[in-house]
């Protein structure tokens, strides 16, 4: 697919008075403003692609003149692949103004070749957008059919009659290895087609050779696509757009179903669900809900896109209204069927799925679990992890709570706040500390708790061993300090530090 006017288009999006005035675009090239797109009026008043400004405005003082923006023309194009995405899942960017889509398979779907490529050209027309589409055996050629070609749609088998009459340029060729086929009388690809290839690889380089097995499918060439394909896919066109977000919410629970059906097939489950709406006048919108475990059943399906609108809001606005739906499953696991339990209901499937609910409201990284690390440090002895994580892999790894270990506070801070000590003998505990500019007397202590710390933590290539206290002020305050240094024994002077409080 060739959007010829891209960087036109985009710009007479935004007003429809331009449609029928000359309209140019224009970069800087070598120190001078050369005109690199024009609209159809400009084109048929002779105007050229990289024809300087200049002479452009001597011949055509009125031209509207607009300055090039190769960002919003690369995010119109993916703006387009993303709409394509309703024909074919396996479409590539072509840049800096073309997309490739693979249709094999698909064609059927709309009525064969001739009627998809219809069906594209009139909704992008309707859009505002300029476009001219080739149909072939390979991509060399479709794309040589689309830019030089006649007739949009080539027989199968017939690729090196199409391709006999077109120009050299039409091989994707770089012009300056175009300029010297021509000085050489090489101008039509029928001019080399039949030629020996070492003479032409010699003088012409071998990406010439390349681009033309390409085309004529004597050498592969693949696409790459710009998603990844999902694993599983149920989709719903309507004739009528829809709008209401209950209509939304019934279909991804009637595509669930399906999907369902064909992952309890491979008996998987889905693990990342992703729901594409296209809306009517192009916009695609993408949104994707994550499971704590593998997942198969259509209700709770629908209740997490419940909660995953709700968090979007206005953000997916229906416009005009959708005429497609997709649901798919972009990650499945193995899911075997489960024995339920004779002694009472398991409650574990439910809080998975309110971990899921929760984290398609908010969002996957919002919701945290904290799981144990196998590690004495008290900073470090427990990690903050996506809950949805922690159901499978870092549960079988955790470090379950020794009874026999010491109280640890309800709050810890997360960076131990310096205090003011001062302990009856040098290695003692505390009798008094001063905490936020509050003095505390100390009339209960228990302790010391000696812990060491790792090497591989000091940055001053010395590891500094700490004494933890559990004190109780007068106030009733209940503090976990420690003294950071041994007297005498480890470098510096110790320092005390309030790491946590109990309740």
């Amino acid at each position: 697919m060739w959007l010829k006017r891209l960087s036109t288009d985009r710009i007479e999006r935004r007003s429809s008075a331009l449609d029928k005035t000359p309209l140019i675009v224009v970069e800087p090239v070598k120190s001078a403003l050369r005109i690199c797109a024009l609209n159809d009026a400009a084109a048929a008043l002779g105007l050229k692609a990289w024809m300087p400004l200049a002479d452009a405005r001597a011949m055509y003082p009125a031209l509207w003149v607009e300055e090039a923006d190769l960002q919003a023309d690369r995010a119109l194009l993916e703006a387009v692949a993303n709409w394509c995405d309703r024909y074919t899942p396996l479409v590539g960017l072509d840049a800096p103004d073309g997309l490739i889509l693979d249709v094999s398979g698909c064609a059927h779907l709309f009525g064969g070749e001739r009627a998809l490529g219809g069906d594209i050209l009139s909704r992008l027309t309707r859009q505002g957008l300029r476009a001219e589409i080739g149909l072939a055996d390979t991509v060399g050629c479709a794309w040589a059919v689309a830019r030089y070609g006649e007739t949009p749609l080539v027989p199968k088998g017939a690729t090196r009659d199409v391709m006999l009459p077109l120009p050299l340029a039409a091989l994707r060729l770089d012009g300056k290895i175009v300029a010297a086929l021509a000085q050489a009388g090489l101008k039509r690809i029928a001019d080399v087609i039949d030629r020996p290839r070492a003479p032409l690889a010699a003088r012409f380089g071998q990406e010439f050779i390349r681009r033309l097995d390409q085309a004529l499918g004597r050498e592969d060439e693949s696409i790459k696509p710009r998603l990844p394909l999902p694993s599983y896919v149920a989709e719903r066109r309507f004739p009528d757009p829809i709008v209401c977000e209950e209509d939304m919410l019934g279909t991804i629970e009637q595509l669930a179903h399906e999907l369902c059906r064909l992952l309890e097939q491979r008996g998987e489950g889905a693990r990342l669900l992703q729901v594409a709406l296209f809306r009517a006048d192009g916009k695609v919108y993408r949104l994707e809900a994550g499971t704590g475990e593998p997942l198969r059943d259509p209700g709770r399906i629908k209740r997490l896109y419940v909660e995953r609108l709700a968090a979007v809001g206005d953000e997916c606005d229906p416009g005009f209204g959708y005429d497609m739906v997709r649901l798919s499953a972009r990650m499945s696991e193995r899911f075997d069927p489960t024995q339920s339990g004779l002694s009472g209901e398991d409650r574990s499937a439910e809080l998975t799925h309110l971990v899921d609910r929760l984290s398609a409201r908010f969002g996957s990284r919002r919701l945290t679990r904290l799981i144990p690390r196998n590690t004495h440090i008290p900073e470090f002895a427990v990690a903050a992890i996506p809950a949805q994580d922690a159901c499978d892999a870092f549960t079988a790894n955790s470090i379950e709570q020794d009874s026999l270990a010491p109280v640890r506070p309800l709050r810890l801070f997360s960076r131990p706040e310096a205090i003011e000590a001062v302990a009856e003998v040098p290695d003692g505990p505390p009798v008094r500390f001063r905490w936020r500019h509050i003095l505390h007397e100390v009339i209960a202590t228990e302790g010391p708790e000696r812990i060491a710390m790792e090497w591989w933590r000091d940055s001053e290539d010395h590891a500094l061993t700490r004494d933890y206290f559990r004190v109780e002020s007068k106030e009733g305050v209940r503090a976990w300090l420690y003294r950071e240094g041994l007297y005498n024994r480890e470098p510096g002077n110790p320092r005390w530090f309030l790491h946590g409080l109990f309740a």
